[in-house]
């Protein structure tokens, strides 16, 4: 039989492969000193702390707690981080209409020529509804910064009731929106109407989606809308063309309408919006 060699017996004190190695007795006694080392600090921490000073009872360790947790921040609200992610966006709309061929019940009402678009790309192209302007002699938009400028319609969509402004005069800070997934909501998400109902610039409401797929007829003889997005967040005069937006600040629509079963031009409960990704094809915009 041939004779099996193997290799020499490793040194005490040394890996099999040569190399030097730490004792297990020395390496128990280097953590072991490490330890008393950490907890003799600590304790001389403590000393020093409460050196010359009693010991805090527990009502007073208590209100120290309590002292520090009413000095934190709490987190901004939600609907609050919604409004300052699309308020640079919001336009104020102002229309003057034509006397000849007006319609009576439109230039009557007080609250008539006020709507509300939304910036959606870098050229400064506004979106809102086209009832909002249709008939208008004359377009005027005001931006989020004051600035104000006379504006036209570059596009019209009846079918969606939804129309593309295009101004004379851009903003010098120019903020588009962040545009959502419409197909994203559900019944129950959270839903913000930002606008200016009723001529009070730039306001919030604040409610959830409470149905999908709704139809409208906008006007007797008009066209149906089909595919809106039904919300209970407060729609008012002033609100159509303005955004309808996610929990996240971005645009999943176009507010539209509200219905009410009476002949008074208020909120009852129900508004209606176009879903971004069809009224963003008036401006040209990808689908989301």
């Amino acid at each position: 039989m041939d004779d099996i060699t193997r290799a020499p017996d490793a040194e005490i004190g040394q890996t099999p492969s040569g190399t030097d190695r730490v004792p297990a007795r020395v390496r128990r006694w280097g953590t072991f000193g490490a330890g008393i080392a950490v907890a003799l600090f600590v304790v001389g921490l403590v000393v020093i702390i409460s050196q010359g000073q009693p010991p805090l009872t527990a009502d007073e360790v208590q209100t120290r707690i309590d002292e520090a947790l009413a000095s934190l921040t709490p987190a901004p609200a939600r609907s609050q981080l919604v409004y300052d992610a699309i308020r640079p966006s919001l336009v104020l709309i102002q229309t003057d209409v034509a006397e000849a061929g007006a319609d009576p019940d439109i230039t009557s009402s007080p609250h008539a020529g006020l709507g509300t678009g939304v910036i959606v790309d870098r050229d400064g192209s506004i979106l809102t509804s086209l009832h909002v302007v249709d008939g208008a002699e004359t377009i005027t938009v005001t931006f989020a910064d004051g600035t104000s400028s006379a504006a036209s319609i570059a596009v019209s969509q009846p079918e969606n009731d939804i129309a593309v402004l295009e101004p004379d005069e851009l903003p010098a800070d120019l903020v588009p929106a962040t545009l959502g997934n419409p197909n994203a909501v559900r019944i129950g998400s959270e839903a913000y109407v930002v606008g200016n109902p009723f001529g009070l610039y730039s306001s919030i409401s604040a409610g959830v989606v409470s149905g999908l797929d709704r139809s409208l007829e906008v006007s007797e003889g008009g066209p149906r809308l089909d595919g809106l997005i039904q919300v209970d967040a407060a729609v008012n005069p002033g609100n159509s063309g303005g955004p309808l937006l996610n929990r996240d600040g971005q645009v999943v629509g176009i507010v539209a309408a509200l219905l009410n079963p009476t002949r008074e031009d208020v909120f009852v409960g129900i508004g209606l919006a176009v879903p971004i990704d069809v009224a963003g094809g008036a401006a040209g915009l990808p689908p989301y």
